[in-house]
């Protein structure tokens, strides 16, 4: 399938709007992208042009993106490019460029975040039981093997 994938990093714009239909939950917000480059006259960093787009997110990303984006906040979206055209009898005809997200995340070039995993409902009401952590110890050494040179203890020089 031919998809224009692109992965967009700007701020939210709009406060998203959570709908949800007979398809699943629905989530939309407005996506500002801000070029930045270097100006040698005035050696500084200068604003370019601005480019908005409305950023869709379905299902449980669209659950996930309405608790935790703000107006403001520094994201990194990334998802299939579609960009609209339309014209209507009597009116000026106008050009619509839409981010289908896949995933959506905060920059954290830009700032902290702290990730919540979100229950999923058939494991919550399931009441599965949850895993125990993993052993990410370093194994014991097994006293049969000869240990590696560069763990071996070096005794101080006598200093005389």
């Amino acid at each position: 399938m031919n998809e224009t994938m692109v992965c967009a990093v700007g701020n939210v714009a709009t406060q998203p709007v959570f709908r949800e239909l007979a398809a699943g939950a629905s989530a939309r917000f407005r996506l500002a992208v801000t070029s930045r480059y270097w100006d040698r006259e005035k050696s500084a960093w200068t604003d370019g042009h601005t480019n908005f787009f409305t950023v869709w997110a379905n299902r449980q990303l669209a659950s996930n993106a309405m608790a935790s984006l703000n107006v403001g906040d520094p994201v990194v979206v990334q998802g299939r490019l579609k960009v609209r055209t339309e014209s209507r009898e009597g009116q000026q005809g106008w050009t619509s460029a839409d981010i289908d997200a896949v995933a959506i995340g905060h920059d954290l070039a830009r700032g902290t975040s702290a990730f919540r995993r979100s229950g999923r409902p058939e494991q919550a009401a399931a009441g599965a039981p949850t895993r125990p952590e993993p052993d990410w110890e370093t194994p014991a050494a097994d006293p049969t093997e000869p240990e590696p040179a560069a763990q071996r203890r070096r005794e101080p020089a006598a200093v005389t």
